[in-house]
Parts: C-alpha cells; sequence; structure tokens
C-alpha cells in the first residue's frame, strides 16, 4: 500500500478506480482514487504537472470579456449569484487565469471584485479582506492542496456570505472511465454532488445544485469555524 491520503478530508479510506491506458498522445499513466469518506477522486502527488508545464497549458487559453460564447457559460453562475447578491457588494475571483471574465461581468452588475491567481494575480493581500462572495469557475479541479484552498476561500467569506463554483460533477466509476474530463492533465481532483454534500456538512453551508456544474455554497448569518 503507499501512504496516500485524500487531499480534501484527510482520510486514508480509498479505492483505486481507474487508471489511464497507454496513450502516445497523452504520455504518462495516471491512477485515481476514490476517497471513501468525502468521495472526492484524485491523483497521486507524483502525477502533478510541474508548476511551468501547468502554467504552459494555462497560457494557451484564449478566453476573454469580448467573447460572447464564454460569457454565456459563466453566465450560469453570474446569472444566479447576481439574483442573490444586494447592490454594490464586494467579491473575489479567485483563479481568474489570463482573461479575467467573470470579475467584469459582476462589475457590469455593479459589483466590487478582486482577483486572485497564482500564475496570474498572485497578490496574497487579497485574503486579508471579507467578501460578499467568492468565485471560482473550473478552479478547484486544479488544486493541489484543495482542503487548504477552500477552507481559505470560506474564510474570506462575510456570514451570509456566497462561494460560487463551476466545475464538472463526477459521477460512478463507469461513467468516469470514459469521462473526458480527466484528460486534460491539468484535472488533478474531481468533486461529486456527494463531495459536496460533505463540505456543506463539515462548515456547515447552505449548498444549492445548479444545473450540473454550478455550485452555491452560502455561510450561515452566524458561523462557526472553518474546518472544524
Amino acid at each position: 500500500m503507499i501512504a496516500l491520503r485524500c487531499p480534501l478530508c484527510h482520510s486514508d479510506r480509498w479505492r483505486e478506480i481507474h487508471r489511464d491506458a497507454p496513450c502516445q498522445a497523452r504520455p504518462g499513466q495516471r491512477t485515481y482514487y476514490r476517497c471513501g469518506q468525502c468521495n472526492l477522486i484524485f491523483v497521486h502527488a507524483d502525477d502533478f504537472l510541474s508548476q511551468s508545464a501547468e502554467k504552459a497549458e494555462y497560457d494557451l487559453h484564449q478566453n476573454s470579456p469580448q467573447d460572447e460564447g464564454y460569457r454565456r457559460f459563466l453566465s450560469r453562475l453570474a446569472n444566479p449569484l447576481i439574483a442573490r447578491l444586494a447592490p454594490g457588494c464586494d467579491g473575489l475571483d479567485f483563479g481568474s487565469g489570463p482573461g479575467p471574465t467573470l470579475s467584469v461581468m459582476l462589475a457590469e452588475a455593479g459589483h466590487h471584485v478582486a482577483l486572485y491567481d497564482p500564475f496570474y494575480a498572485n497578490d496574497a493581500q487579497v485574503f486579508d479582506h471579507q467578501y460578499d462572495f467568492v468565485t471560482a469557475t473550473e478552479v478547484v479541479e486544479h488544486l493541489r492542496q484543495p482542503r487548504l484552498e477552500l477552507d481559505r476561500l470560506w474564510g474570506c467569506l462575510k456570514p451570509g456570505g456566497t462561494l460560487g463554483l463551476m466545475t464538472k460533477l463526477a459521477r460512478d466509476d463507469t461513467a468516469f472511465a470514459g469521462w473526458h474530463y480527466h484528460r486534460d492533465r491539468t484535472h488533478i481532483c474531481f468533486f461529486s454532488v456527494q463531495t459536496f454534500e460533505w463540505l456543506a456538512a463539515l462548515w456547515p453551508a447552505h449548498l444549492t445544485l445548479l444545473e450540473q456544474d454550478v455550485i452555491l455554497l452560502r455561510k450561515p448569518e452566524t458561523s462557526g469555524i472553518a474546518g472544524q
């Protein structure tokens, strides 16, 4: 048995569910594990890309506020979030990427949005503030330490604040084997409905699932200590 713990709940209860087939187009065979406690699917740290290789992948992204298709994609989170916000709220867009767009859409709706990205907007001072909302679109599947990062984001929310996420949700083992989402080698952990239910119970949070990849977690007006 290899020394391995779930990077979200730190449980050592896991099972192997899939192993990549050899493929010249995608060198390196990754093995995927499903946690028996929080249901997260994850890969071993030995299978992570180097940070330079990871950034090289992100540098290829062509997203921008001028891309109407990308705006439509983000609107599936932006619209329900805006509907829940009072006028003039303060927010943080975590993992904003090389072409921040959601922050522009939220600013157009009258809100103030700070940016953080470890490669493109690496200003850790943003975590010294409290926000009415925090967003992370197509980000959580890239996190090397999801518990650390998500607890930090949760801690940045004011009581009553909302954490808005977009990520594709994993299903059963058979569906995962044929899923396109794990073929992106920058994707290293995969959340399911059960994973977010576990996380909502941990913090605690009010969980709302919209469509197949939009997740809202609302902090109670009187909040406990994150991660306890």
